[in-house]
């Protein structure tokens, strides 16, 4: 896949989730490279562009040992439960050292998660983790 194929299959997904859940899940997505544990933003839809490369090492440290931890697969996925504010809530593996950071600048996960229509929401969060698996994003980098 593409970075352009993976950008429209992410907006879709943020769409279905937001109209399932009623109100926006991950009001951020970026697409982030880590190879050799450097982060490198290849795509954000979000509202904090500049701040979100800026303040990534202090966002991502709820999720830091899984992200590096290298026992991921192609579509797995992590959450963070307890992230707040800009503190990210979730990654998917998306291609070869290449993941979709997830996240919610106003609540956390917990807090979502408590609503029941989060149940229905998932259900495009997953299916887009399982096109990554089976077509994964390929940068040249």
């Amino acid at each position: 896949m593409t970075l352009e194929e993976a950008n429209k299959l992410i907006s879709g997904c943020a769409e279905r989730m937001n109209d399932l859940y009623k109100k926006v899940v991950f009001d951020e997505w970026a697409i982030v490279s880590l190879i050799q544990h450097k982060a490198k933003i290849l795509a954000y839809l979000g509202p904090r562009k500049e701040d979100f490369q800026k303040n990534f090492t202090a966002d991502v440290q709820d999720l830091r040992l899984e992200l590096l931890s290298n026992k991921h697969n192609l579509g797995d996925f992590e959450f963070a439960r307890h992230g707040v504010g800009t503190k990210f809530e979730a990654f998917v593996v998306v291609g070869d050292g290449l993941y979709l950071i997830c996240n919610n600048t106003v609540q956390s996960l917990n807090a979502i998660s408590k609503d029941p229509l989060w149940l229905s929401a998932q259900v495009p969060f997953v299916e887009l983790s399982d096109r990554f698996r089976s077509d994964p994003l390929v940068f040249p980098l």
